[in-house]
């Protein structure tokens, strides 16, 4: 068996079923890297007593011969804008410190009637609005490959935590590439569920029409794992054949202004998948650009004001909206609430019921089109533009010569499939010559998302597993003389 800590979620689940490891073991074995790791700044907080009951629980249903859940003593880390039970959930936002929900979201339950155990909180950017976690409130999460990188979000405890093998898997949220952004970042692979296939109600919401909590995880199986636990879909992906497989390359958008390193290794990509017995269908989305800026920002725009309310009160947290409003702590997230909170900047709801009624339906159906017109099984893409970039440049970023915004370029390909609704995967692929990962995006038809995660698991198997990161905790140091 592998070293504890290199163990996937699936693999920890038979080691435990199995008896060859105890859960207890297990979870003893991540708590002690999460303390060892700090560093990273991959947690907000370990949850070291509920943590090793659970898994002496687990232990003794083994021994007393009881059938065990999927994901019986399986260690996971939870976004912090996911309500547990009687954990603290802040969203990484000042004003909900000491919030502490009395019922578990929805997915949470799910995960837990299925055995797995919450190691800790992960950390996010302040409320999810935005994908470098550098948090004025919580903390600067490290890109485990190069701490003084960012990690990618709003999901990037998460990923962090996972590549750096502080856990087997984790839970994030995606709204417009929240799972998959981290995930390219930081070297491994994640899931955007198609939307409604999971739930999401008690998360601190962006847009209900665009959230959704996905899994990440450092191989698609496990991926596969949790998204049948949280569905309760009892389809088990059957393997597919890569040979005659058709993937769509829209380059006019997807490919375009790539920065070199990263267009290197995905063009190799796409060598080793033709070789491989795949169709690349070179087409574009018709006017794709067009109609996601017709509906994206809008979106986006609107919904929180009305989401985050119903947030407030279902979970009985003590705060109103204006005290997020007002309290938020991170530059760039205080510019968007004074936005969408002022009125003179409000989105009117005339226009975001046209977005709704009419630019996110011709969204949809340019889509339906694509893949209908060229016969396709899936868009490849890259996931990112570019690799990480350093800590602390949250309004741009350099690519190719110039400086860019650092949130629109980083969600540019993975910003319309969210709006759409689609299921999305990114895989990790390969390195730059500087060390950081690469990843390589899916997407899908809406409700495609176990044939999405058939495909990726095929293509996962060209690839060499990317190495480990070196960790070291003495590095703290040296970055934070850095910073």
């Amino acid at each position: 068996m592998a070293e504890l800590h290199e163990l996937g979620v699936a693999a920890a689940a038979k080691a435990i079923r199995d008896g060859e490891v105890s859960a207890e073991h297990l979870v003893e074995t991540f708590l002690d890297r999460g303390a060892t790791y700090t560093y990273l700044n991959a947690f907000v907080s370990l949850d070291a007593d509920a943590s090793l009951q659970a898994a002496r629980a687990v232990d003794q249903a083994r021994h007393g011969g009881e059938a065990l859940g999927p994901l019986a003593g399986v260690p996971l880390g939870i976004k912090d804008n996911i309500d547990i039970a009687g954990q603290e959930c802040c969203a990484g936002t000042p004003s909900l410190a000491g919030h502490r929900p009395k019922k578990d979201a929805p997915v949470a339950a799910a995960l837990r009637n299925a055995g797995a155990i919450f190691l800790g909180r992960t950390g996010m950017h302040e409320l999810a609005f935005g994908i470098t976690n550098n948090n004025a409130f919580s903390g600067a999460i490290r890109n485990p490959y190069d701490p003084l990188m960012i990690p990618g979000g709003s999901s990037g405890g998460a990923g962090a935590s996972c590549a750096a093998r502080l856990t087997p898997g984790g839970i994030g949220t995606d709204t417009g590439g929240s799972v998959r952004v981290p995930a390219a970042l930081c070297g491994i692979a994640s899931l955007r569920p198609s939307a409604g296939r999971w739930p999401a109600r008690r998360i601190v919401p962006i847009s209900s029409t665009r959230d959704t909590p996905g899994p990440m995880a450092r191989c698609v199986a496990d991926l596969e794992l949790i998204d049948r636990v949280v569905t309760g879909s009892a389809d088990i992906s059957a393997d597919r054949s890569l040979d005659g497989l058709r993937l769509g390359v829209p380059r006019g958008y997807f490919w375009d202004d790539l920065d070199p390193e990263t267009e290197r290794v995905c063009l190799q990509a796409l060598t080793l998948l033709k070789a491989a017995g795949m169709t690349l269908v070179e087409a574009d989305v018709a006017d794709l650009a067009a109609l996601n800026a017709a509906a994206s920002n809008i979106i986006a725009f609107y919904e929180p004001g009305r989401d985050i309310v119903a947030y407030l009160a279902e979970s009985g947290a003590a705060v109103q909206f204006d005290d997020i409003v007002v309290k938020a702590a991170s530059p760039d997230v205080q510019g968007i609430m004074r936005l969408l909170s002022d009125p003179a900047t409000m989105v009117p709801r005339a226009v975001y019921q046209e977005a709704m009624d009419v630019h996110r339906p011709r969204l949809i159906q340019a889509y339906r089109d694509h893949f209908r017109v060229h016969g396709i099984d899936a868009l490849v893409f890259p996931t990112t533009p570019l690799p990480a970039r350093p800590i602390g440049e949250d309004v741009d970023v350099e690519l190719n010569g110039r400086r860019v915004p650092t949130f629109q370029t980083f969600i540019r390909n993975t910003d319309p499939g969210s709006v759409a609704g689609l299921p999305g995967i990114s895989l990790p692929i390969g390195l730059t010559g500087q060390g950081l990962p690469v990843g390589l995006a899916l997407d899908g038809l809406l409700g495609m998302d176990r044939a999405l995660l058939s495909i990726a698991a095929a293509i996962e198997a060209l690839f060499p597993a990317l190495p480990a990161p070196l960790l070291d905790p003495a590095v703290v140091k040296y970055t934070d003389d850095k910073q």
